[in-house]
């Protein structure tokens, strides 16, 4: 049984590095991500401002149509003026022509303030683009250093897993289903230290007849308030 508790104890400290390599790898992995996330947001940040560049650049089209058929409007109404004959139609087709033309400046004006506000999303757009460029390659070599670390990790696991294994291999199938059980309900712990009479898992005394059992490690001990695996780890 002394073999067996060592085993069940060196078991423990290989999950426990697997845990920690785990917890290591998924914390790259959501480095990672978040380098993607920052690449992903200025591309939507980009399309969204391409998309208000063509919104302009569409509501320009349509004033450039109107301002033309305001002018053929005019040139109409100024060619009909050479026909009239009575003052009231004259003074009539006048005043349609002063308010065609006072809609025509003001046409030119959106279709200028459209002009100036088209050539300040083009360069905002080519300085979001220029931007994504030079982050696309920053975060290529911070994702390749973070794969690297990654890769370090994996063959770390690989070889904790593998030696796990060989562990299990030797240890008895209740024993080893016994300390699953107990991870899975004790956050990952199920073996830990007796020390000095008090159980290192939950810091509660242990029954003195009970601790001094520990000592002759003829049968496997849980902990009466934690119910974990007690091993004694005495030094030499």
């Amino acid at each position: 049984m002394q073999k067996k508790l060592k085993m069940l104890d060196e078991l423990q400290g290989v999950d426990l590095k697997i845990d920690a390599f785990k917890g290591e790898k998924d914390a790259f992995l959501e480095e990672m991500a978040l380098l993607d996330g920052k690449v992903a947001a200025a591309e939507s940040a980009i399309a969204e401002k391409s998309g208000e560049l063509l919104l302009v650049e569409e509501e320009k089209v349509s004033l450039d149509e109107n301002l033309v058929m305001e002018t053929e409007n005019i040139s109409r109404s100024e060619a009909r003026l050479k026909e009239i004959k009575t003052q009231k139609e004259y003074q009539a087709v006048s005043k349609e022509i002063s308010t065609a033309r006072k809609l025509k400046t003001e046409l030119e004006e959106q279709v200028l303030q459209k002009i100036g506000r088209i050539e300040e999303l083009k360069a905002e757009i080519a300085g979001m683009a220029e931007n994504l460029v030079s982050l696309r390659e920053n975060v290529s070599t911070g994702k390749d250093e973070v794969q690297v670390k990654i890769n370090l990790l994996e063959n770390n696991i690989t070889k904790d897993v593998a030696a796990r294994e060989e562990i299990v291999k030797a240890l008895p199938p209740a024993m080893f289903k016994r300390y699953t059980i107990l991870r899975e309900q004790r956050r990952g712990i199920a073996v830990v230290e007796a020390k000095a009479g008090s159980c290192l898992g939950c810091n509660m005394n242990l029954p003195p007849q009970l601790y001094n059992t520990l000592f002759r490690e003829t049968e496997l001990i849980t902990c009466p308030h934690c119910q974990r695996i007690l091993v004694l780890r005495q030094e030499g």
